[in-house]
């Protein structure tokens, strides 16, 4: 659209040209990749193909690959799969909804606090495993605020207690903007979503250590080796492939340049009162940053952006369609009810962040002229 500006990436990505040109092209086969005729073969070499680039992109064996049909199922099937060996697990209290309420669903959980910057401290997280646990939840960055989580220190501590718990690392929001390999990761279980960094939606995956079996979430049929019933997605899964072909090329550009871009909003915020930045402003996922907003409401300000031509979003579920603050923030102990999630990706350039940098005191003071909105 002519004269807009997008900075709500990590809600989801502008889909790549090389991830559409793929799509495209797989649309025009035709047959069940589980059958043998030649039509059916066809589409299993393309599945197979997508998931031989997946697992390369993402430090993994082809076979530890499971396509889903998006991160949200991914993360559902992890926890419920894992519910099978433990009545309880183990949250960090700043986990995505999809983590923290399939777990509520399943059985007992323990949420797991984090300190100001939204961050958990690997001991504690020790000190919340029972006996009874099946898994940890621990995502790679947080989806308001950027903040990148410990795992490695988690798996250490983990080990050091002698804890023997699955691990699930939800890496929706971390896939594509961080390097990621799963083998050296040396998690049970990765979450990952094509559409945060220019795949289609409707397509995500779950890394499956080798060895690891776990009940499907979905059953009806043997795709995906049993472990997910459903045909195949053969044009969104080829998406998801060549968005993580072009990464295989441009992901650490890609990082410092959205770096550069999100540390331009955050020199800008700091040069107008009552904009804090919320999560860790140095040690976070590089397309994201989160601001608060003193004495406006976000959904004022979301709407005075957008009429301005610039669209992000509000860290705060209360400017979607829930009510209640943002479990993230509340976590951190921060204001829970006005935010702005600023976030940026592949296609992002300067002028996006100019016209945010424009808009944004000008909304802001505005709004606060008329008392808050």
């Amino acid at each position: 659209m002519s004269g807009r500006h997008y900075l709500d990436h990590a809600s989801t990505s502008p889909l790549r040209p090389e991830a559409r040109e793929a799509m495209v092209a797989a649309l025009g086969l035709v047959g069940d990749p589980g059958r043998i005729h030649e039509e059916g073969l066809t589409v299993r070499v393309a599945v197979e193909q997508a998931r031989d680039q997946v697992a390369a992109t993402f430090g993994a064996r082809a076979r530890e690959v499971v396509f889903t049909g998006s991160g949200t199922e991914a993360i559902v099937t992890a926890v419920r799969g894992a519910s099978s060996q433990g009545a309880h697990q183990v949250v960090t209290a700043v986990e995505h909804s999809a983590v923290r309420l399939a777990a509520e669903a399943v059985g007992a959980t323990t949420v797991v606090p984090v300190d100001g910057m939204g961050r958990v401290d690997p001991e504690a997280v020790v000190a919340a495993v029972r006996p009874d646990t099946s898994v940890v939840h621990v995502q790679a960055g947080n989806h308001e605020v950027g903040t990148r989580q410990p795992v490695g220190d988690v798996l250490a501590a983990l080990a050091e207690a002698g804890r023997e718990v699955l691990v699930h690392v939800d890496a929706a929001q971390a896939n594509g903007h961080d390097p990621l390999s799963f083998a050296d990761l040396g998690a049970d279980l990765v979450s990952l979503s094509a559409h945060k960094f220019g795949g289609p939606p409707g397509v995500g995956a779950l890394l499956v250590r080798r060895g690891l079996r776990l009940d499907p979430l979905l059953v009806g049929g043997d795709q995906e080796r049993a472990r997910r019933a459903g045909l195949e997605n053969a044009p969104a899964v080829a998406g998801f492939a060549a968005a993580c072909a072009v990464l295989d090329d441009t992901l650490a550009e890609e990082a410092a340049e959205a770096r550069r871009l999100t540390d331009r909003v955050l020199a800008g915020a700091a040069e107008s009162d009552g904009l804090p930045v919320y999560g860790d402003a140095v040690d976070r996922l590089p397309h994201l940053v989160c601001l608060g907003i003193d004495g406006v409401e976000p959904q004022a300000v979301l709407l005075g952006l957008d009429a301005a031509g610039v669209a992000v979003h509000s860290g705060s579920a209360c400017s979607s369609e829930a009510l209640e603050p943002s479990p993230v923030l509340e976590a951190m102990g921060v204001d829970a009810h006005r935010s702005l999630r600023i976030s940026v990706g592949w296609s992002s350039t300067d002028a996006d962040v100019d016209a945010l940098l424009d808009a944004l005191p000008r909304v802001v003071g505005d709004l606060r002229r008329l008392g808050g909105g």
